[in-house]
């Protein structure tokens, strides 16, 4: 059984078929956020400590860091993102324990983030193409770190389920050659808006179910892909998510801001039996009433896990 161990300096994090569902953060990306990107390229790490903070708070369990700002003074992203991407870590790893998904198009940052990260990092991401698997299956051995594994390659993203699992075999058998462990690859199978494709849900369920039994990985999406283009995408995602889950994917790379989905999330595990006691649940019940009778949400999920009504993850023993 599949079990892809992440790690910060002190808290370990384990995705796996018989563990609770792994929420990976994805708000520390500039892309699509002016504000965001404006400031990092002005040094300003602001709104990436509120956002580290505020994620950790509602659940994230490991958080993606993205640094792919595209400078106007400089536009190469080889020389400018791998420093920021640096940044960007030491920042982050100052405010919270969880461990960090590195996140980025560019091999030089991934190595930058591999070099500055402690622990076992999650990177992302691999894909089918070839000058892909050449450049960063070698990082992924060179640091013993598990991998993201995205289901395109040189042809592009396949609208066939059938084209995007061969993709994905291919990247586990090519990472195999490399002496890399399927237990080390999350398989993200690419989520296709339902608002374009009416079967895109039914496809991932089925992808997810194919990935686990015929290969034995781990899986993970863009769990909001799902709603792209469509009016009320939360509640959306709020279904979306239990059903992956239900159907055997073991991480997403989402929002744990939004409300609505951490509780599907929350009633998921605990209806799986990856909540024991119901411990989770009963946590996060207080949380929904604390927003009830006005608070916000980071406020409420914040209060609650001060209280020890606690996030995801075991702390590891540190050496003396």
């Amino acid at each position: 059984m599949a079990r892809t161990v992440v790690e910060s300096r002190t808290r370990t994090v384990t995705i796996g078929f018989d563990e609770p569902f792994c929420v990976i953060g994805e708000r520390i990306n500039p892309t699509g956020r002016r504000k965001l990107a404006a400031e990092l390229e002005a040094g300003d790490f602001t709104t990436v400590e509120k956002d580290a903070l505020e994620q950790v708070a509602c659940g994230a369990m490991v958080l993606d860091i993205n640094a792919g700002v595209v400078y106007n003074s400089n536009p190469d992203p080889n020389l400018t993102e791998p420093p920021l991407m640096r940044q960007v870590l030491r920042t982050v790893m100052a405010l919270v324990d969880v461990p960090l998904c590195i996140d980025s198009s560019v091999p030089a940052a991934l190595e930058a983030g591999l070099e500055e990260a402690e622990g076992r990092p999650l990177l992302n991401s691999v894909t089918g193409e070839e000058e892909r698997l050449e450049a960063i299956l070698p990082l992924v051995k060179k640091y013993d770190v598990p991998v993201v594994a995205i289901s395109n390659d040189d042809t592009g993203i396949s609208e066939d389920p059938d084209v995007r699992f061969a993709v994905a075999k291919k990247i586990v058998e090519r990472a195999a050659d490399h002496g890399i462990k399927p237990h080390d690859i999350v398989v993200d199978p690419l989520v296709m808006p339902v608002g374009a494709m009416a079967s895109a849900g039914r496809q991932v369920f089925t992808l997810v179910r194919r990935l686990r039994d015929e290969l034995g990985v781990n899986t993970t999406c863009g769990a909001s892909n799902i709603s792209f283009g469509l009016p009320n995408r939360h509640g959306i995602n709020a279904a979306f998510l239990p059903m992956a889950i239900g159907a055997g994917m073991t991480s997403a790379i989402m929002n744990p801001v939004r409300m609505a989905e951490m509780e599907a999330i929350r009633a998921a595990n605990l209806l799986m039996d990856h909540d024991a006691n119901g411990g989770q649940w009963i946590g996060f019940a207080r949380v929904i009433e604390a927003v009830r009778a006005g608070e916000s949400f980071p406020e409420a999920a914040r209060a609650a896990a001060e209280a020890g009504a606690g996030r995801g993850g075991r702390r590891r023993r540190r050496s003396a």
